[in-house]
């Protein structure tokens, strides 16, 4: 069975031949930079320098040789450019904190200011820093992300509807994944996960907690704002399938999160109401009018939010924050798992995969394994992202035990 076929079954709710496995699949999917170089010494490939694919959370692009290492079966198809507009071309060598040396992109323009490092935008009188990561730090933040202004007001309706028109994906973007995806397809038996930050999804205006009380205080301005994202977002799924077509197996929606540590973000009548009509309609187009499998993420507790999910239509939530309040695996399983296929789940990224030992974490995978892997409808990847300072014996554990474990029939 081949790493493509092994995934759509899974997603089809079939017993493949064994869990297919994700490390590198997506932005969500992933693993820091700092933890991959150490990965690859502990599995003894070659001695190079990581390149960077997300330089705000300082992800790695997980090359081949580690694909192949571990029997991964996905594989991204990324934007052209990386965020804030970060092409991958022309690398350069830059040093995170505790010395690991790694490739980011050519313009990736950062200094150092007292304790901390700022990434600039722009040039000349325009350069201004935009995000900042503090002295030994693992990641980049916006600043001013959490700010709260009390004044805030959106930019109207109109205006938005003026925006729009820019959101539109561009032909450069179009032709790079046409022909990235053609040769993924070409020469790999991989599943494809299309990933296309901020063509699709709905957007949000202000800071992260200017919007949060612009939600609360007038939810039908922000399902309109949706309503007029969400437009865009169906003409660019359009112009992907016509560009893509079935050389991808799976799109990613959105990025948003629902959930914190131990509730929503929000009630489930707001989410009914502002959120999922959007949702859907994406899952609808894309079950409608493509072969592709519909894939959205949210962090969190959200155990009053899956049910919903599933009714509109959605294929694969991920990441399956186990650590967080309500999300059971065994009550997801039970309760969802003919529906949804759970991306994600299979070895606590916060506790037992960062802090435990390899035994315990072979334990935790075994255990999640027998969980969600029976009849299908499981694809193996940690809680999120992989995190910097985790054991690579850890994390080759946990690879090594899904494969191992995760051969139907699950227990046999």
């Amino acid at each position: 069975m081949t790493s493509r076929d092994r995934v759509l079954a899974a997603i089809n709710h079939e017993e493949p031949d064994r869990v297919p496995l994700d490390l590198g699949g997506s932005f969500v999917t992933g693993i820091h930079a700092q933890a991959l170089h150490h990965l690859r010494v502990r599995l003894g490939l070659e001695d190079r320098r990581v390149r960077v694919s997300d330089v705000m959370q300082m992800l790695a692009e997980v090359e081949m040789d580690v694909v192949e290492r571990l029997e991964l079966d996905v594989l991204p198809i990324e934007p052209l450019e990386m965020q804030l507009g970060l092409s991958d071309r022309n690398l350069k060598t830059w040093e995170l904190f505790d010395g690991t040396e790694v490739h980011v992109p050519g313009d990736f323009d950062v200094e150092l200011v007292g304790d901390e490092w700022l990434l600039h935008r722009g040039r000349g009188k325009d350069r201004k820093p935009v995000l900042h990561m503090p002295g030994d730090g693992y990641y980049f933040d916006t600043i001013g992300y959490g700010a709260w202004d009390h004044d805030y007001q959106p930019p109207s309706l109109d205006r938005i509807r003026g925006m729009s028109a820019n959101w539109h994906i561009r032909d450069e973007t179009l032709e790079f994944a046409r022909t990235r995806a053609g040769e993924l397809r070409r020469n790999t038996d991989k599943a494809l996960l299309l990933n296309c930050w901020g063509a699709l999804g709905m957007r949000y205006v202000g800071h992260l907690t200017d919007f949060l009380c612009l939600l609360a205080e007038d939810p039908g301005y922000v399902r309109e704002l949706f309503e007029i994202s969400t437009q865009v977002a169906l003409q660019n799924l359009e112009l992907l399938w016509q560009a893509v077509g079935e050389n991808a197996d799976l799109i990613f929606i959105t990025g948003l999160d629902f959930g914190t540590q131990r509730s929503e973000m929000f009630s489930q009548e707001t989410f009914r109401e502002v959120y999922l009509p959007s949702l859907r309609a994406h899952f609808e187009w894309i079950r409608e009018h493509t072969t592709w499998k519909s894939f959205e993420h949210s962090c969190g507790s959200i155990p009053g939010f899956v049910g919903d999910l599933a009714d509109a239509g959605l294929d694969v939530l991920n990441p399956i924050q186990t650590s967080a309040a309500g999300m059971d695996p065994a009550w997801l399983k039970e309760q969802f798992g003919d529906r949804l296929t759970f991306w994600g789940g299979g070895v606590e990224t916060q506790g037992v995969l960062s802090l435990g030992t390899p035994e315990e974490v072979r334990e935790q995978v075994a255990e999640r394994v027998r969980i969600f892997a029976p009849g299908g409808g499981f694809v193996f990847n940690p809680d999120h992202n992989i995190q910097p300072n985790t054991p690579p014996e850890n994390i080759q554990a946990a690879y090594e035990a899904a494969f191992e474990f995760g051969r139907y029939p699950i227990g046999a």
